[in-house]
């Protein structure tokens, strides 16, 4: 087990930064999840601390040890690739065995641990099959249980399970949560799935173009979001980012969106610069804090002409529109209004989060920031 420390590490391709001023540690026997969109910089990230990359600029250590010189096989880092990396002319138990075997150890001595995991990833019946034989669940066991064979400082997952179906991924979500908790193992996992970095890390950094967003626990990072671009990237369905103004009277201060007034429950000055009078600012609304209005209501109640109604089962996602904006609320699940129709929605005014809409940041109170944030974010 071990922690790891990026400190203001870059990495470039050509004149192209992939990685930007990155400083980020994980704690030992941590679970951190890098999420982001294609091209954000996560797998470059992973890449570096595995030592298939070398980093640019800056330093990259394991338990204070510095590593950017190190060679991969030297740094005690089992990693689990997307395309599973197994050996197609080898059996699962000769897949299994190849690290011990490189390494040179007898049978009798890895042996029963080849047994013992295999037992344990519901591979046991499986040890004289070849991975084509497999199903891509079965794959990825392989992969994994290699892994846990190597009994290393560090585990590194690079989206293990974006080629499995939706039942697949929710199970082995599971198993590995499950493995990384009972082994106490350091992980870094990447992925662009949302419900994957929400459900198994116990933190996740969001990165955008390279650059860190913001760090935090899953429910930090959701409830308050550094950026709009964090705010979007965590919560199905999406945040409703809409367009919005402030408005300043002798009753506080309010935001304008969607044709009606919410109160802010904050002092003035701390919207600086943002503090005059009809300044156009970013408005998120969770679809889950847009409800059927009831007359009893807490916040402002605006109208919705509806344009789709998807009921999901435990809830429905009711879409339409609004002062010319599209919005989309999430309603209990036997409340159906029917297309065309037009419905009140209440806004629950504890919800709401403002964002400046030229750099995305947050503005009402960036102390909430997780991480470190660039000014141009």
């Amino acid at each position: 087990m071990a922690s790891v420390d990026f400190d203001h590490v870059w990495k470039y391709f050509g004149d192209v930064a992939s990685v930007s001023d990155l400083s980020l540690h994980i704690e030992d026997g941590e679970f951190m999840v890098l999420v982001g969109p294609s091209g954000c910089g996560k797998t470059t990230t992973l890449r570096m601390l595995a030592g298939l990359e070398r980093a640019s600029h800056g330093e990259i250590r394991i338990d204070d040890e510095v590593v950017n010189s190190l060679r991969p096989g030297k740094r005690d880092i089992a990693m689990v690739f997307q395309s599973y990396a197994l050996f197609p002319h080898m059996s699962v138990y000769e897949n299994l065995a190849f690290g011990p075997r490189s390494r040179g150890d007898r049978k009798k001595t890895f042996d029963p641990a080849v047994r013992r995991v295999a037992e344990t990833m519901g591979l046991a019946e499986h040890l004289a099959r070849r991975p084509a034989a497999l199903s891509g669940g079965q794959r990825q066991r392989v992969a994994l249980a290699r892994a846990l064979l190597r009994t290393p400082r560090l585990f590194l997952m690079d989206e293990p399970l974006s080629n499995l179906d939706a039942a697949l991924r929710l199970q082995m979500r599971v198993e590995i949560a499950k493995l990384q908790r009972e082994l106490g193992v350091t992980t870094v996992y990447v992925t662009h799935d949302q419900v994957e970095a929400m459900t198994m890390g116990h933190r996740i950094a969001i990165m955008k173009d390279g650059v860190l967003q913001q760090v935090g626990a899953p429910e930090e990072v959701y409830n308050n979001p550094a950026t709009s671009f964090v705010a979007a990237s965590i919560g199905t369905p999406r945040i409703n980012l809409l367009d919005g103004a402030l408005r300043m009277g002798e009753d506080g201060t309010q935001i304008e969106v969607l044709g009606v007034h919410v109160a802010l429950p904050i002092e003035r000055n701390s919207l600086q610069p943002f503090d005059s009078d009809g300044a156009a600012v970013s408005v998120g609304l969770r679809p889950a804090d847009l409800q059927p209005a009831t007359g009893n209501d807490r916040g402002p109640v605006f109208s919705l002409v509806v344009d789709a109604v998807e009921p999901m089962g435990p809830e429905t996602y009711v879409t339409g529109r609004c002062a010319e904006q599209t919005i989309t609320a999430r309603f209990p699940a036997d409340h159906k209004p029917a297309v065309l129709s037009t419905v009140r929605v209440s806004i629950d005014p504890t919800k709401v989060y403002v964002f400046s809409p030229s750099s995305g940041l947050s503005i009402l109170d960036r102390s909430r920031t997780a991480g470190p944030v660039p000014a141009t974010a």
